[in-house]
């Protein structure tokens, strides 16, 4: 997943960035772009839950242990005071610049961010043994 939101948000951005260049100004944003990407996520996560779910039958339907729901609320803890930080950076550049679609797409980045933030802590949490 966290290989997943990092490619299409660099495709979405990068879409985004190179509109920009060239027509020199922030286009509003990209509606159909936004539902394709989101389409690819969601189908991504479901196969990507199919293969864990036929590769390791057994663990599939098991509970997660206490290590795991340590590891996964000091990850979402972590991503959540990022999330923050970008939501008020996001409001401050629309106090100083007051464009709509700036706002959208800097939350959108935030957002996009912080999970992916979420899911590269569970991942050093889990090597670390935290």
């Amino acid at each position: 997943m966290a290989a997943a939101l990092l490619l299409g948000g660099a495709s979405y951005f990068g879409v985004v960035l190179t509109a920009w260049s060239a027509s020199g100004g922030l286009l509003p944003p990209l509606i159909p772009l936004i539902v394709l990407y989101t389409a690819c996520l969601v189908g991504i996560a479901v196969a990507g839950h199919i293969v864990i779910a036929l590769w390791t039958p057994r663990e599939a339907n098991m509970p997660m242990d206490e290590r795991e729901k340590r590891i996964f609320f000091r990850a979402g803890h972590h991503s959540a005071h990022l999330c923050a930080l970008g939501l008020l950076v996001s409001l401050g550049l629309y106090l100083v610049f007051r464009s709509g679609d700036l706002l959208f797409y800097t939350v959108f980045a935030s957002l996009m961010l912080a999970q992916l933030m979420e899911y590269v802590l569970q991942i050093v949490f889990y090597r670390t043994k935290s």
